[in-house]
């Protein structure tokens, strides 16, 4: 009986230690006028050491979860190409996983760009994970909107 107790209250605390743990990441969001009714969008993120994020094209077992944009419909905006990634990409291996992995550590941009016609506010959500070298946190996902002045 004792010992159950003990495991119980070893997971319990485990479980608490896991929640403490705070997003280490810090997003920025700002709109650059391209000319010709085209704007970049730009996600600028900050990630504390020693978490990281993986790529969009992690690598792998097929297991990571890489950072994913959704985009609201809006009638006067039509994206040109897809979410690009900017920074210091590292690929190597890593314990526990298949293959070579790619991320980011430190900063790293996502920029999607977009004609639009008129004034308008673009809005969605971003999907993202970070990892440290022995732990996961779950997935996040958080709403984004940007301002544009056309």
């Amino acid at each position: 009986m004792l010992k159950s107790l003990m495991f119980a209250f070893a997971g319990l605390l485990l479980s608490f230690n896991s929640m403490a743990i705070d997003d280490p990441t810090m997003w920025k969001y700002e709109v650059k006028s391209k000319g010709n009714h085209e704007y970049e969008l730009v996600f600028h993120l900050t990630i504390k050491a020693p978490w990281h994020i993986w790529s969009m094209a992690p690598g792998g077992d097929g297991f990571l979860i890489p950072p994913s944009f959704k985009f609201d419909k809006a009638a006067n905006v039509q994206m040109v190409g897809k979410v690009s990634e900017h920074g210091n990409k590292m690929t190597t291996t890593m314990d526990g996983t298949d293959g070579k992995v790619s991320y980011f550590a430190g900063e790293v941009e996502y920029k999607q760009v977009v004609k639009v016609n008129g004034s308008t506010k673009i809005t969605g959500t971003h999907e993202y994970q970070v990892c440290n070298e022995t732990t996961c946190l779950p997935p996040k996902t958080k709403s984004f909107s940007f301002e544009i002045k056309d």
